[in-house]
């Protein structure tokens, strides 16, 4: 299994702080995002390898940062390309971009690099491994109202399987959200190429769950652990409270 961590964004909802720096590289506690997200990644044994699929503007950033990390994984930086956020090619974008240029066709696991979490992907490993098809992690919000209609809203089934997936809905149906960590069955990222094609490039990941919910199966883990989608200077500020706190 290949993981990709998303780091392809322009994190304009941050400027200043993010105008030239990376919103993955931002320390929480002290450290970098991206390297809280690799310490969980590091401990999914079917993953044996790590790509970080960046832009033109924040390649150097990622190219100067690797050389000080060390990893129990082979780390590599992929160049999208794009220099502006008017031109980023987005999730599933950039997802396609990495599988193209490093010729995979292995499962994939995938996390965007703003993900800030508390719950065991190596839970997430064993449910796909189980189900022998993709599967996302979920987030119970628990107060269902005003929280939930940030985020990508799922129901599932009796059995796990998620049913439905709305963006951003004025009415959650459900308390789980999507938390942009995946892993996608090579049978499934088969189906990617058909979902560009269909759907005039889609940008999130949400819309190839979409996707899949109808032309295959996925199934959902649910976890209640801390999770920060950093995506303001007050997640950002919170976040490193939460973390800062615990050292």
């Amino acid at each position: 299994m290949k993981c990709i961590i998303l780091c392809a964004g322009y994190a304009t909802r941050l400027y200043p702080i993010t105008l030239d720096q990376p919103k993955p590289l931002l320390p929480i506690a002290g450290r970098p995002i991206i390297e809280h997200i690799i310490a969980k990644v590091e401990k999914v044994d079917s993953v044996d390898e790590i790509f970080v699929v960046t832009n033109d503007k924040f390649y150097d950033s990622f190219r100067k940062w690797k050389l000080s990390f060390s990893s129990q994984k082979p780390i590599k930086i992929v160049n999208d390309r794009t220099k502006t956020e008017e031109k980023r090619l987005g999730a599933i974008g950039d997802m396609h971009f990495v599988m193209q240029s490093e010729k995979i066709s292995d499962d994939i696991m995938v996390i965007a690099g703003d993900n800030l979490f508390d719950f065991s992907l190596a839970a997430l490993e064993q449910l796909f491994l189980e189900k022998k098809t993709s599967s996302i992690a979920l987030y119970d919000i628990l107060d269902g109202s005003l929280a939930a209609k940030k985020y990508g809203v799922v129901e599932t089934g009796k059995d796990g399987s998620i049913k439905a997936l709305e963006e951003k809905p004025e009415s959650p149906k459900t308390t789980l959200v999507s938390t942009a960590c995946y892993i996608f069955s090579r049978k499934d990222m088969a189906l990617m190429e058909k979902c560009i094609k269909e759907n005039s490039k889609p940008d999130n990941l949400g819309d190839f769950i979409k996707y899949l919910i109808k032309n295959s199966t996925v199934f959902g883990h649910v976890f209640r652990e801390t999770w920060f989608d950093i995506g303001s200077r007050e997640q950002l500020k919170q976040a490193d409270i939460v973390w800062s706190s615990r050292k």
